[in-house]
């Protein structure tokens, strides 16, 4: 590197020196301090300004600290405690549990489970949450039949409101019509149940004012009309379940799952109504061989040799009763008949593990209710 690419230094010059042209300390009007004998040497003094107060000095204290104040410990259970180590302050020390002290708390959960296991169970615990399957799941699953059929004392109050239906069609539609209601009622709020939906007000209510109304539309046209008079409500009621379950804010599932159970459970009320509609013979056999074939398929029997011993039953109920008024022989047939809707109506209310209160509603009224399109058709074809 060459020297010639530097100029030498040749002293101050004011052109090259940087100015300031904004507003700084001006050292040429400063007043010269005693004993100097220049004005902006070091050493000088800077006036004041006018909008600057002189801070007092104040004098020098000792740093205090303020006091502390003393908290409640939290203790944490995932941090192990370390000893309490006391202070140089005459501070006393406080006891701090030691951790076998603290060690049993986490033994709750695991004395608790034996008693969570003698209660309802469920399913393991999955990846996906935990598995919760009802009673009727688990016995599929472990090969037993989920049918818990409804037992004696329901088949003992079929056979009473059976019973009240035959000894009531002789007398005349008033009086067929109150233990009717009875059934419809029951059926409405068994079926619902069984469905697993409870409670389901709007829908009892709606499939129970059904049947209602079929009763007064088939007392108003009688029993020559009693066609039109018992379809004109379903299907009038079909459309309402559906307006009922459009304006649900349920999901999609749910109101799929109320709209048929609605719509079954206003069927079965409505469909019910067949014993109004027909014959007083033919809603007598029909009435005494359900009652019969509800109490002999109860007994303690193999359901094969229960449901054959059931039907003979029936058929002679059926025969007995039609040789009193009139049926004849064709009482056996219609006694039969009504049997087999009523052991249908016995097993749908035995499905998948029903509760008690579905044996007592559901397990009561379906074998009747069943039967009564079989007893209504077959007693206008039989005369």
């Amino acid at each position: 590197m060459s020297s010639d690419q530097y100029e030498p230094y040749t002293g101050y010059d004011p052109e090259r020196t940087q100015q300031w042209e904004g507003h700084t300390w001006d050292t040429q009007n400063h007043a010269q301090l005693p004993g100097t004998g220049t004005g902006g040497a070091a050493g000088a003094g800077y006036p004041q300004q006018p909008h600057q107060q002189p801070h007092p000095q104040q004098p020098y204290q000792a740093y205090e600290p303020a006091p502390q104040q003393a908290y409640p410990q939290q203790p944490y259970p995932q941090a192990p405690q370390q000893p309490y180590q006391p202070m140089a302050t005459g501070v006393r020390p406080q006891p701090v549990p030691e951790p076998q002290q603290a060690a049993p708390a986490p033994q709750a959960p695991q004395a608790a489970a034996p008693e969570a296991a003698a209660g309802p169970g469920y399913g393991p615990a999955t990846l996906a949450g935990n598995a919760r399957i009802t009673d009727a799941q688990r016995a599929r699953l472990e090969g037993r039949s989920p049918i818990i059929e409804p037992g004696m004392q329901p088949a003992l109050l079929t056979a009473v409101l059976g019973a009240l239906l035959a000894v009531a069609a002789p007398l005349g539609s008033y009086a067929l019509v109150v233990p009717l209601v009875v059934l419809q009622a029951v059926t409405a709020a068994g079926w619902f149940r069984l469905n697993g939906m409870w409670p389901a007000r709007q829908g009892i209510a709606l499939a129970f004012l059904g049947g209602l109304v079929a009763d007064v539309a088939v007392l108003a046209a009688g029993r020559d009309h009693a066609p039109a008079a018992i379809l004109g409500p379903l299907a009038v009621w079909v459309v309402l379940s559906l307006v009922l379950q459009l304006r649900s804010h349920a999901s999609p599932d749910e109101r799929m799952y109320g709209l048929m159970a609605t719509v079954a459970s206003s069927a079965l009320a409505i469909l019910a109504t067949g014993y109004l509609g027909a014959t007083a013979d033919a809603v007598s056999v029909g009435a005494a061989a359900v009652a019969v074939a509800a109490v002999v398929r109860a007994l303690p029997l193999p359901t094969p040799l229960s449901v054959v011993l059931s039907l003979l039953a029936a058929a002679g109920a059926g025969f007995a009763v039609g040789g009193m008024n009139g049926l004849g022989t064709d009482g056996a047939l219609l006694g039969a008949a009504a049997a087999v809707c009523g052991l249908i109506g016995h097993r749908a209310a035995s499905y998948d593990y029903p509760s008690r209160f579905v044996h007592f509603t559901a397990g009561v009224s379906l074998p009747l209710a069943a039967a009564g399109p079989v007893v209504w058709v077959l007693g206008r074809a039989l005369g």
